[in-house]
């Protein structure tokens, strides 16, 4: 299985194994145990790499002072061989929850000096909550063994970047985020929010050999390590970064160490603090040597998602530096507290981030007093509106403010990105498109139509300092207006064709061919077949063939870079160089959306990047691999996991299929085919009897199916009967019948065993692939789709246009006059029809009466 197929492999069994317990509360156990074999396999890893055996390591214990002490210096803590990960599943049905007490316990003590402010603790929550995981032992026992053989096959190394574990953790969080409810917020940034704020901070720390980067509201972690991971592709160095948290609730802090230290990051570079941070600010300092170790704290980035306008307590905050500058927020919202704080930790050059309530862009007192000082101190750098319900447990509308402690410019630049998402259950989620347009505008500054614009300090100051998005940006949807002269006249208003312009300038003499010239401000449509016209006009033409031309190379480059260099490519950073190269070859057609374009590379790379790093991690031999097809089914009223076939490593069997073996492949399609076709062939026969045929034996007791054995023996009856010209018939469809029976048995039998011996040749001709042919169906899989939807774009642009066009025919096709004229024609007919009716005294005065209002008397 890929990193999803795992991760979503865990999440489903967790998820059913959770049973009673709260999802906030289960993720702490099974990502609790998840860190516990980490730690386990990392001290595996440790003494093999120094030439510790397999019966050196089964000599593990605590009474090997030395030992200890020497696993103790290089890796931070000691776990002896009975307690290690491992031998908990090797202990089968003879381990119980008490081993599991037994090692935490251990582990607590084990811990080596200078790596307690990592480790201290951090079991604590997974120590105490055990006994929730059932009333007994043996019940705790049961969910435990069931916890760890649903993780013992997650990868704990990290080579080349297939960071496996990193990924289902990160997913393993976010689904629990997702059905956690309000305490959602508690732990979690959607990653997708991470990613747009990771590659704001990222494109501004660029060319820096060291960084410090700060999370005063951690949670998980997650949005640290996002920063930091999108700040390493561009430094030599990722050991550089040093990662700075704090976070308020224990259960959570832990979570915040864990993911830190499951991501490699060393522990040197882990500072991490359980503490309030409008309590308890840095500087931080040692209690046992407060003047040598005072460490006030200025990073180059700060990032957070503080809970919103949470209560708090500014009383005697007046003269705390942090906020002495700007002012106090209000006791009821700290939304400006926790900003102030993260504003003040940054250095001159660096910069911060900080998801917030949209309220605070124009809520007054207090708090309009520090949003102007913030101004006025040239502070606020960017706004970015979200889509609203982006965030678990929250639907309110969501802002992120990009702050800076010394600016070039005075301008303001505000974004409002709330109509760019997609729909994820009951979620919307930023897509790739709309965070690396959200991203590329930070970082361009640009005014784009709808979406963004700078704004000049005079122009807040006269809104009274009010940052209201829609008072800057309007990204409402235009409403549609009806000309009342074209209405009544015809015509197409020029006006309304105006609105095309991005179209006209693209297609510069389509225009005239499409609509007559006029001294008024209305034209009429010349053409006939308005698609044909568009579709085959030289403009047109020359455009799609200009777009073929720009990618005319493009599959040879994705081949030298995807393919030639497969086993060399930096996956973090190849998508945003063919993104580059999308772009530049877009460049001269505005009208194609990028940020379109940047979409498709995106949902191909996502499949692309799993595929390169199994093949670089295991070697270019896994494409050539196959796996077994596993499959959940009930089995004496209990799910179990078996094989159903097998599937490719990498290359998947459809494609090899179609592309090595298709005249097998061919033929079973062409037999599933026939078998599908067969029900409509029994609906059909049916349709055709007659009320007596159907009231035999025949048909089942709703009428919609043949009964089998009743049709032989209906037949067989038949055939002794007078042969009428109803008995022929009937004779005729249950002979019909019979042989489809016939027919879809031996189908069935058919498709079994050719399906069994196409999957069986299709094994073994993955396993022999030639290296040529391994790259062709890579081509194909990576590189095939990619292009043929990138070359759906031309035609989608001028399909728009098509609707555009006849949408305004349509609406001013028909003229209020000529639309009168009907209803009057129809009035007309309808009076005549009324003269030829016939009834009684009454009928006829009603009838009387209606013909008045028809003719409008």
């Amino acid at each position: 299985m890929n990193k999803q197929q795992l991760a979503n492999k865990i999440w489903e069994s967790a998820n059913k194994m959770r049973s009673k317990i709260e999802a906030n509360e289960y993720k702490d156990y099974i990502l609790g145990f998840i860190f516990y074999k980490y730690l386990s396999d990392q001290e595996i890893k440790f003494l093999k790499e120094n030439d510790f055996s397999d019966e050196d390591i089964k000599e593990l214990t605590e009474e090997d002072e030395e030992t200890v002490e020497y696993i103790q210096k290089n890796v931070g803590y000691f776990i002896s061989y009975q307690n290690l990960f491992s031998t908990w599943i090797h202990m089968g049905r003879d381990f119980d929850i008490s081993n599991v007490r037994d090692a935490l316990s251990a582990f607590s003590r084990k811990i080596y000096v200078s790596h307690k402010k990592v480790f201290d603790g951090v079991f604590y929550t997974l120590q105490t909550g055990l006994s929730k995981l059932g009333d007994s032992s043996g019940s705790q026992t049961k969910a435990v063994r069931d916890l760890l053989q649903l993780i013992k096959d997650i990868p704990m190394d990290s080579k080349q970047g297939y960071d496996v574990l990193g990924f289902i953790y990160e997913f393993l969080i976010s689904r629990f985020a997702a059905n956690a409810g309000k305490k959602a917020g508690e732990f979690y940034t959607p990653h997708e929010v991470s990613l747009l704020m990771s590659e704001i901070v990222a494109n501004h720390l660029k060319g820096k050999n060291e960084i410090k980067i700060y999370d005063p509201t951690s949670g998980s972690g997650s949005l640290l390590i996002n920063i930091g991971h999108s700040v390493s592709k561009y430094m030599n160095d990722s050991n550089n970064i040093k990662y700075y948290a704090q976070e308020l609730k224990e259960n959570t802090y832990n979570l915040t160490r864990m993911n830190l230290v499951m991501r490699g990051i060393k522990p040197d570079n882990i500072v991490t603090r359980n503490a309030d941070t409008l309590e308890d600010d840095w500087p931080y300092f040692d209690e046992n040597d407060p003047s040598n170790t005072y460490d006030p704290l200025y990073v180059d980035a700060v990032v957070s998602n503080p809970p919103y306008s949470q209560s708090w307590d500014p009383t005697n905050k007046e003269h705390d530096p942090r906020y002495a500058r700007f002012g106090l927020a209000p006791k009821g919202k700290a939304d400006y507290a926790f900003l102030l704080h993260d504003l003040f930790h940054v250095k001159p050059d660096g910069i911060m981030t900080i998801v917030l309530p949209h309220g605070v862009l124009f809520r007054g007192g207090e708090e309009g007093v520090i949003r102007k000082n913030l101004i006025e101190n040239n502070h606020i750098d960017t706004i970015i509106g979200l889509p609203a319900n982006i965030f678990y447990g929250t639907g309110i509308p969501t802002i992120i403010i990009v702050l800076k402690q010394k600016r070039e410019n005075t301008n303001v630049l505000i974004i409002d990105a709330s109509k760019g998402f997609a729909k994820e259950g009951k979620n919307n989620v930023l897509r790739a498109s709309d965070i690396k347009k959200i991203s590329d505008t930070v970082m361009k500054r640009e005014s784009i139509d709808k979406f963004s614009r700078v704004v000049s300090r005079e122009e807040i100051r006269s809104n009274d300092y009010n940052l209201n998005i829609p008072r800057y940006v309007d990204s409402s949807e235009s409403v549609e207006s009806w000309d009342i002269y074209a209405s009544m006249f015809g015509g197409i208003p020029v006006s309304e064709l105006n609105e095309l312009d991005e179209y006209w300038q693209a297609f510069p003499t389509l225009k005239t061919t499409l609509f007559s010239t006029s001294d008024k401000p209305y034209v009429d449509l010349v053409v006939e077949d308005i698609k044909t016209s568009i579709k085959q006009h030289p403009d047109v033409v020359m455009f799609e063939n200009k777009f073929k031309q720009a990618f005319d190379d493009f599959r040879i480059y994705l081949k030298k870079e995807l393919i030639e260099k497969m086993m060399n490519v930096e996956i973090s950073k190849t998508e945003s160089l063919i993104s580059e190269d999308i772009f530049s070859r877009l460049s001269q057609m505005p009208i194609i959306d990028k940020y379109a374009a940047y979409q498709l590379l995106h949902e191909s790379w996502t499949n692309i990047a799993i595929d390169l790093e199994i093949i670089q991690t295991e070697g270019f031999e896994a494409t050539k691999k196959v796996d077994p097809n596993l499959i959940i089914k009930k089995k004496d009223g209990k799910e179990q996991e078996i094989q159903n076939g097998w599937v490719g490593h990498i290359i998947p069997f459809e494609l090899v299929q179609k592309e090595l073996l298709y005249d097998e492949y061919q033929a079973l399609k062409d037999k599933e085919n026939r078998l599908s076709q067969i029900p409509s062939c029994y609906e059909e026969i049916i349709d055709s009897m007659t009320e007596e045929e159907k009231e035999t034996d025949v048909l089942n007791e709703s009428n919609d199916a043949f009964v089998t054995k009743e049709v032989t023996k209906k037949l067989k009856e038949l055939q002794s009967e007078t042969q009428s010209n109803e008995t022929i018939a009937f004779k005729e469809k249950l002979s019909e019948v019979e042989s489809l029976v016939k027919e879809e048995k031996e189908l069935k039998s058919q498709i079994k065993s050719e399906t069994t011996n196409l999957i069986k040749l299709t094994k073994e001709t993955i396993e022999n692939l030639s290296n040529d042919e391994v790259y062709a169906l890579l081509e194909i899989k990576w590189i095939e789709s990619l292009i043929e939807n990138l070359f759906r774009l031309p035609n989608a642009i001028v399909d728009h246009l098509v609707s555009k066009i006849q949408n305004l025919q349509n609406k001013y096709g028909t003229t209020y006059f000529e639309i009168e004229s009907q209803i009057r024609e129809t009035e007309k007919q309808l009076c005549a029809m009324i003269d030829d009716l016939e009834g009684n005294e009454f009928d006829m005065k009603g009838l009387s009466e209606f013909k008045s209002l028809l003719m409008g008397k």
